[in-house]
């Protein structure tokens, strides 16, 4: 996940930098830190973002000659 691809997926799902510390288990500054790139972020933060973001219905998109996004699932209500 980049730090735009995050940036992204909260703006598809209305969900503010407190709300995805919350979600992720995560210190706030971790995740502006990162969407920042302030500072390295460990593996573990990462994933542990990626992971709350998906549980809430994102679903990332990888490089694939057009780009790497964020969109939601079909399947998420």
């Amino acid at each position: 996940m980049t730090r735009s691809q995050c940036r992204a997926a909260r703006a598809l799902i209305e969900c503010t930098q407190p709300k995805l510390a919350e979600m992720a288990g995560v210190g706030l500054s971790t995740v502006v830190d990162f969407e920042k790139s302030r500072r390295a972020v460990s593996a573990d933060a990462r994933n542990a973002m990626r992971t709350a973001l998906e549980t809430a219905g994102v679903e990332f998109i990888p490089e694939n000659g057009g780009g790497v996004g964020v969109r939601l699932k079909s399947d998420f209500p």
